[in-house]
C-alpha cells in the first residue's frame, strides 16, 4: 500500500468496517495520532480513483489546510482511470473569488471560510463534489468558527445530496447527536498509539490520574519552565500552551534563556543557520528578530501573528526534533500534527473584556492534551496541568483531567453571525422566497437541536433590516439581491459594513484623505475589536477626531448623550491612526510603545484593513464612485506592506518589505531597474540584505552577473545544507 502500510490501526478498522469506504456518512470521534487523516486519504482516493468524484477537505486554519495539502501530495504519483495523476490543489485566501481554476483538481484543501465564500460565488465545480471530509468538527461549538462551518455542511447536503460527509474529532461529548444531524454512521473510540498520561503538577511533584507521580527538578521560579526543562535534559520535546500571544513570547524568552545552556555547541551552530533562515525568509520585524534570536536557543513560539514562511520554519523545526520547545497559543490544538513528550497548560482560564478571567472548557483542554505523544518516539505521552495550591490542584484534577468533553451546541442564532448567511442564501440563489430561506436554515444543526421556530423570528428581523436597507428586494412573491447585496454577499463582508461603506460614499466629506477610507474602515463590524484608548489617550484622540472631522466620513457621536458609542468611536479612530502610523512606516517598536498595540493585534488589523479597503473599492465602483479607485488601491498596497508611497516599485520583489524595501531605496535603488543594474556584491553588503536574499533578488530582476559569483554562492549554500544534514 502508498507509504508501506500493511497494516491498520483499530479506529481505522473501524471506520472501513461502518461503512466508510462504502460511501456512508460517518463521524469518527479519535485521538490525536490515531490515524483520521489516513481515513480521509482512503475515502477521497476511493471517490477519486474508483468513482471518477471530486473531494474537499475543510480544515479550520489556513495553517493546517497548508499540512493537509502536503500530506496528500504523497498521492500525486497515483493514476486515474483515465491514466492522468490524481491532482491536489489548495485556496485558502481571497474571498472574493469563485476559483475556478480550482475545478480540474480531484481533491481540493481549503478552509470553512474560503469554502464558504466558494459557495457564495456559486463556483461550478462544487456540484461535482461527491465527498466532503470536516476536520476538527467539534468547532461547531466555537462561536466565531462555528457557524459558517454548519452553513457549509447544510449547503454542500443541499446543493449535492448524495454527498459523503466524514467528519472528524478528537474530542465530543454528543457525537451520536452530530451524527444525527449528518445522517451519519459514528464511531468513538479512545484507542491511541502513544499512552496518554494527564497529570497536575504542584511545586515540584506531579500527580497522575492513574495515580503514578513523580518528582521535578525546580530550576526556576517558574513551573512551565521547569517542566520544559526537565523534558529537555531527558531528550524529550514540550509543548507549552499560553493563553496570549504576548504570554507566548514572554514565556518562550524565559524557557530559552535555560535550554540554550543545554545545547552542545554543533546544536547551536545548527539552529543559528536556522535562525538566518528565518531573517532572510521573509520580512524583517521586531518578531521575526525575537523569533530567530529565541530558535538560536532551540526554543520557539507559535501563533496567528506570525508570517507564513516563518511558521513553516518553525513547525519543520520542530518535527525534525531541533527545537526542543515550543510555546503556543491553543489555535495550535486545532489539529496541527506537532506532537511532543510533554504538554504543558500554563492557564487553565482566559480573560475576554466585560468577562475578566474564566475556566477554558474541558473539551479545549482535551484538544491541548491530545498533542502529547510522540509515536515511534515515546512510549507515554503526558499532559500537564499546573496548579498554585492543594485546592486548585484537586480543582483541575477533578474538572479537567477527570471530566468528560461537554456537549456540541450550535452557536447559529446569533442576529449578528445569521446577517450574512441569511443574504448569501437569496443572493447565491439558494432560495428566493421567505419560506425558502425558512426551509435551508431548517437543515442546519441548530434546527436539529433545537427547533427551526426558535430560528425564525431571528431570521425574520434580518430579512427586514436587508430589505429595509435595500440589500434585497421583492419581485412579485419572490426575493432576490439588489447588486449592493449580492456584491457584499461575494466579498464576504457582514451586511452591516455593506451598509457604512454605502451611507459613508454618499456623504462625503469635504476633504478625502488616507486617514479618511482608513477611519472608514475601523468603522465596520468587520474590523473586529478596535484598540480601546487608554485614559491618558483618550483627550489626545478626540482632539484629533476634532482636528480632522472635515475629513472623516463619520461624524463622531455626542459624548454626553451615548458614552460608550463615544468611547468605541475613539477606539475606531485609535485603530485608524495606528493603520496611518504604519504607512508612514512608524517602527514596530514605535507603533508599540506609542498606541501599547502587540505584534498579534496589528497583524489582524492590517490583515482585516487590506480585506476592507478591497471591499471599499469595489463598492465605490458599484455606487460609481470611480473616482476614488486610484487613491484606494495604493493605499491597500501601503497597508499591506506599511510604507510611503515611494517605496511601491521596490517592495514588489519577493523578500523586500518595508525594512529592506528602506535600505535599497535610501542606497539609490528605487526602481526594479536601478536593481537590476546593480552587482551581487552591492546588494549583498546593504543592511539586512546579505548574499542569500541578494541572490534572490537578482534571480527575479535579471541583469548581468558573474558565473563565478553564482558558483561561489551556490557552494557556500551548498556546504551549509550539508553541514546541517550531517547534524
Amino acid at each position: 500500500m502508498q507509504g508501506g502500510i500493511v497494516e491498520l490501526f483499530p479506529p481505522q478498522q473501524e471506520t472501513v468496517e461502518a461503512g466508510a469506504l462504502k460511501g456512508r456518512n460517518l463521524v469518527l470521534a479519535s485521538p490525536t495520532a490515531s490515524g483520521k487523516t489516513l481515513v480521509a486519504e482512503l475515502c477521497c482516493l476511493k471517490h477519486v480513483l474508483e468513482r471518477g468524484g471530486k473531494a474537499v477537505y475543510l480544515a479550520p486554519l489556513r495553517a493546517l489546510a497548508s499540512e493537509k495539502y502536503d500530506d496528500f501530495q504523497r498521492y500525486t504519483k497515483l493514476k486515474k482511470t483515465n491514466g492522468q495523476p490524481v491532482n491536489v490543489g489548495i485556496s485558502t485566501g481571497d474571498f472574493d473569488s469563485g476559483d475556478p481554476w480550482l475545478g480540474r483538481y480531484d481533491i481540493i484543501i481549503t478552509t470553512n471560510e474560503k469554502a464558504d465564500s466558494l459557495l457564495r460565488h456559486r463556483a461550478k465545480w462544487m456540484d461535482e463534489i461527491s465527498l466532503v471530509v470536516a476536520d476538527e468538527v467539534h468547532l461547531l461549538n466555537e462561536a466565531e468558527r462555528g457557524p459558517t462551518l454548519e452553513v457549509v455542511l447544510a449547503r454542500l447536503m443541499e446543493v449535492n445530496p448524495d454527498i459523503q460527509v466524514l467528519a472528524l474529532s478528537a474530542t465530543m461529548g454528543n457525537v451520536d447527536e452530530i451524527a444525527g444531524w449528518l445522517k451519519a454512521e459514528y464511531v468513538i473510540t479512545e484507542w491511541r498509539p502513544v499512552n496518554l498520561k494527564e497529570g497536575v503538577l504542584l511545586h515540584d511533584e506531579i500527580q497522575f490520574k492513574d495515580g503514578d507521580a513523580r518528582k521535578i527538578e525546580r530550576k526556576t521560579s517558574n513551573d512551565a519552565v521547569n517542566l520544559a526543562l526537565n523534558t529537555v535534559k531527558t531528550r524529550g520535546q514540550a509543548l507549552v500552551f499560553a493563553s496570549t500571544r504576548r504570554n507566548a513570547a514572554s514565556l518562550t524568552k524565559k524557557i530559552a534563556d535555560q535550554t540554550g545552556k543545554e545545547l552542545s555547541k554543533l546544536a547551536k551552530k545548527t539552529l543559528e543557520h536556522e535562525a538566518e533562515r528565518i531573517r532572510t525568509a521573509d520580512e524583517k520585524t521586531r518578531l521575526s528578530e525575537s523569533l530567530a534570536d529565541l530558535v538560536a536557543c532551540g526554543a520557539a513560539f507559535h501563533h496567528a501573528g506570525l508570517a507564513g514562511a516563518h511558521r513553516k520554519i518553525i513547525e519543520d523545526l520542530f518535527r525534525q526534533g531541533r527545537i526542543k520547545v515550543l510555546t503556543a497559543t491553543p489555535t495550535l490544538a486545532f489539529g496541527m500534527n506537532l506532537p511532543a513528550r510533554i504538554v504543558v497548560v500554563q492557564d487553565y482560564r482566559r480573560y475576554a473584556a466585560g468577562y475578566g478571567y474564566y475556566p477554558i472548557s474541558v473539551l479545549e483542554y482535551k484538544q491541548m492534551a491530545g498533542r502529547a505523544g510522540r509515536p515511534k518516539y515515546d512510549k507515554n505521552g503526558e499532559a500537564i496541568l499546573i496548579a498554585k495550591n492543594a485546592d486548585e490542584a484537586d480543582y483541575l484534577m477533578e474538572n479537567f483531567i477527570l471530566a468528560r468533553p461537554e456537549r456540541i451546541w450550535s452557536r447559529l442564532a446569533v442576529e449578528k453571525i445569521l446577517r450574512g448567511h441569511v443574504l448569501a442564501t437569496v443572493a447565491s440563489d439558494f432560495a428566493h422566497t421567505e419560506n425558502g430561506v425558512y426551509e435551508f436554515f431548517g437543515r442546519t444543526f441548530y434546527a436539529y437541536q433545537y427547533d427551526v421556530k426558535a430560528i425564525k423570528v431571528v431570521i425574520a428581523n434580518i430579512l427586514k433590516y436587508l430589505f429595509d436597507e435595500q440589500l434585497l428586494y421583492l419581485d412579485k412573491r419572490n426575493l432576490y439581491a439588489t447588486p449592493l447585496g449580492k456584491r457584499a454577499s461575494e466579498l464576504y463582508i457582514d451586511p452591516v459594513s455593506a451598509v457604512t461603506i454605502r451611507e459613508a460614499l454618499k456623504n462625503k466629506p469635504p476633504q478625502i484623505t488616507e486617514l479618511s477610507l482608513l477611519h472608514l474602515i475601523t468603522h465596520t463590524p468587520d474590523m473586529g475589536p478596535v484598540m480601546r484608548p487608554y485614559g491618558e489617550e483618550i483627550e489626545i484622540i478626540a482632539v484629533q477626531a476634532e482636528q480632522h472631522r472635515e475629513e472623516l466620513f463619520i461624524p463622531p457621536p455626542n459624548e454626553w448623550d451615548d458614552q460608550f458609542a463615544f468611547q468605541e468611536y475613539l477606539g475606531e479612530l485609535k485603530t485608524a491612526m495606528i493603520l496611518k502610523a504604519w504607512i508612514e512606516e512608524t517602527s514596530e517598536e514605535k507603533l508599540m510603545d506609542k498606541y501599547r498595540v502587540q505584534p498579534g493585534d496589528l497583524y489582524r488589523i492590517i490583515e482585516n484593513g487590506k480585506w476592507l479597503l478591497h471591499a471599499v473599492q469595489e463598492l465605490a465602483g458599484l455606487l460609481k464612485e470611480k473616482e476614488l479607485s486610484p487613491l484606494i488601491s495604493e493605499l491597500n498596497e501601503r497597508v499591506s506592506k506599511g510604507i510611503k508611497k515611494e517605496l511601491l516599485p521596490i517592495v514588489k520583489l519577493d523578500g523586500v518589505g518595508r525594512t529592506r524595501g528602506r535600505v535599497l531605496f535610501d542606497a539609490g535603488y528605487r526602481t526594479v531597474e536601478d536593481v537590476r543594474r546593480a552587482t551581487l556584491d552591492d546588494l549583498t553588503y546593504l543592511p539586512t540584505i546579505g548574499p542569500r536574499l541578494a541572490k534572490k533578488i537578482k534571480e527575479q530582476v535579471g541583469g548581468f552577473v558573474k558565473k563565478n559569483k553564482w558558483e561561489q554562492l551556490d557552494k557556500v549554500e551548498e556546504w551549509k545544507q550539508k553541514a546541517l544534514s550531517d547534524f
